[in-house]
């Protein structure tokens, strides 16, 4: 299917609100009980952490953690022997592979919020060695476009990969006003790929035009293979856009753990 004959239509979804054990607070896209796994995404959210809560030290296996910050600073331990304090702007990848063990705390005594992405692993590599990455801020590739700034977490000239071919992307559009101010930007992933974009901030409408469909902060759409979007807004929205290639595999998911 060439870029022109790609859907354009989407439907807009709303993330759930999801309290942690331990009170820390996130909007989740899925899974909840309404929106299932996205083979190979396995659970996204964006995550707040108060000063005095925390993650204390808990398992995982069978996928790839990704965290993004968006605010504060994250304190990060794990079995491996790593230490590290991502803060805004910072991403960290965790391999669990066949099992590992790590912490989340919020550091400087201040409130954190940034998103977590879980990505399954291949049934083949469910058993690899457990790894950890990081990638500051000025690691990360941003390139400025017509109407959006765009920075690559994962994807070309990103230090981070994973064990899937994926893109993680953080995409500002930015508007001055409306019909041929309005900003727009559109984002088309390979065909064969699968994925979703999550409104971090601000709003705008998927597809294009002045009937398309608006968009909110916490609000969500995902892409089939072959699907494109195109981001306008009259003022400012902020969006991750995720994508990477299907396993064609079955996710099963009991808490920490995916087989």
């Amino acid at each position: 299917m060439s870029s022109d004959e790609r859907p354009t239509q989407h439907s807009i979804r709303d993330a759930a609100a999801v309290t942690h054990a331990g009170g820390m607070r996130a909007t989740r896209a899925f899974p909840t009980n309404t929106h299932s796994h996205l083979d190979l995404f396995v659970l996204f959210e964006r995550f707040h952490i108060e000063s005095d809560q925390g993650f204390d030290t808990h398992p995982h296996a069978g996928f790839e953690i990704l965290t993004y910050m968006l605010e504060g600073g994250m304190a990060h331990g794990d079995s491996l022997g790593y230490e590290s304090t991502p803060r805004a702007g910072d991403a960290m990848r965790i391999t669990a592979g066949d099992g590992i063990r790590h912490s989340e705390f919020p550091a400087d005594d201040a409130a954190c919020s940034g998103l977590q992405l879980w990505v399954n692993l291949p049934a083949d590599r469910k058993e690899l060695d457990p790894s950890y990455a990081e990638a500051s801020s000025d690691q990360l590739p941003t390139e400025e476009r017509a109407s959006a700034t765009v920075t690559t977490i994962v994807g070309e000239g990103s230090p981070l990969d994973l064990e899937t071919p994926m893109e993680y992307l953080d995409v500002t559009v930015t508007g001055s006003g409306s019909g041929s101010d309005a900003g727009s930007w559109t984002w088309e992933p390979p065909a064969a790929w699968v994925g979703f974009c999550f409104v971090v901030s601000g709003s705008g409408t998927v597809d294009g035009d002045e009937d398309g469909a608006k968009l909110e902060a916490g609000q969500f759409v995902t892409l089939e293979g072959g699907d494109s979007l195109t981001l306008s807004t009259e003022t400012e929205c902020r969006v991750v856009a995720v994508a990477g290639e299907p396993h064609g595999q079955e996710i099963h998911q009991r808490g920490p753990f995916v087989a």
